[in-house]
């Protein structure tokens, strides 16, 4: 997990194009409703539900679309307008856009996304909570090979022969994925089983040895839980992996916008891992939770 002191030195020291110019104010957008919708995973549900149920609050109406389903369903949807905001990571994004872009800093990463987006879309402020993919290995394997927190995505080069990896289907052909792990680490598994975005059907596969590898986010609670060992990325496949919304610049008016930014600026990382404890291990509803914090951060 990236620390949160590196991710909040970085929202300070970096700016984005796109977020100074407040391209939105442009298309003078009512905003009085907007769509928000969310990607196939628990946590990008409890995000919408945060960024969602904060709009509301400024007496916006909003009509959730949760659970839709991956990055190239939900892309679409938003370019056309069937969604007014989405919540993103900076990096997945970039990687789904311009597959060859390798950005220093959230800064830079920020305007390359906004670079290759639809005229019609926009990212907002990022937040400096992060969540990245990763290659994570279950107890059993870790012990197997030796592997600790100290070891990196490499350290499987002589070993991924051997090894099952799961994740969702589109991992197996994104750079951020097995073709990625194949030019950046040298890496071939033995074979790749297609699960879900590291939701409840790769954690069980994971725990149960089904595959000894998987693409876990790196605020899954479960990964403490089950002893489950992240390995580090020092190439930096999984680049910066910001939480920023992506919305249509149509939909959304300044307040609403504004009120976006704010919810940005007081999430970090420390706070996403709490929530999601409390959706994942708790079992707590996740418009609940999110009711619940924006009410504890003066949100709502």
């Amino acid at each position: 997990m990236v620390a949160l002191a590196a991710a909040t030195a970085l929202l300070a020291g970096c700016s984005s194009k796109g977020n100074a110019d407040n391209p939105l104010t442009e298309n003078k957008a009512s905003g009085d409703s907007v769509v928000v919708g969310s990607n196939n995973f628990p946590e990008s549900t409890l995000l919408a539900d945060i960024y969602g149920e904060a709009l509301k609050a400024k007496g916006i109406k909003v009509t959730y679309k949760p659970n839709i389903g991956s990055r190239e369903t939900t892309y679409g949807l938003i370019k056309n307008g069937s969604i007014s905001v989405l919540p993103e990571y900076n990096g997945a994004l970039l990687a789904y856009l311009d597959p060859k872009a390798t950005p220093k800093t959230l800064g830079q990463t920020t305007d390359a996304v906004n670079a290759k987006l639809d005229s019609k879309l926009t990212l907002l402020n990022p937040s400096a909570a992060e969540n990245k993919d990763s290659v994570t290995v279950n107890a059993a394997t870790a012990k197997k090979y030796h592997l600790t927190e100290n070891s990196t995505i490499a350290d499987l080069k002589d070993v991924a022969k051997d090894l099952v990896i799961g994740a969702s289907p589109e991992f197996q052909t994104r750079q951020q994925g097995l073709v990625g792990l194949k030019s950046v680490y040298g890496l071939e598994f033995k074979s790749f089983k297609a699960l879900d975005a590291g939701g409840p059907l790769t954690l069980a596969a994971l725990k149960k040895d089904a595959v000894q590898a998987a693409d876990i986010f790196t605020t899954d609670a479960n990964i403490s839980k089950e002893k489950f060992v992240v390995l580090q990325d020092p190439k930096n496949l999984f680049g910066f992996e910001n939480v920023q919304p992506l919305v249509h610049k149509s939909a959304l008016s300044q307040k609403g916008v504004d009120t976006l930014d704010a919810v940005s600026a007081k999430l970090d990382t420390a706070t996403l891992l709490k929530l999601d404890i409390q959706v994942q291990m708790e079992n707590k509803d996740p418009l609940d939770v999110a009711k619940a914090w924006l009410k504890s951060a003066g949100l709502a």
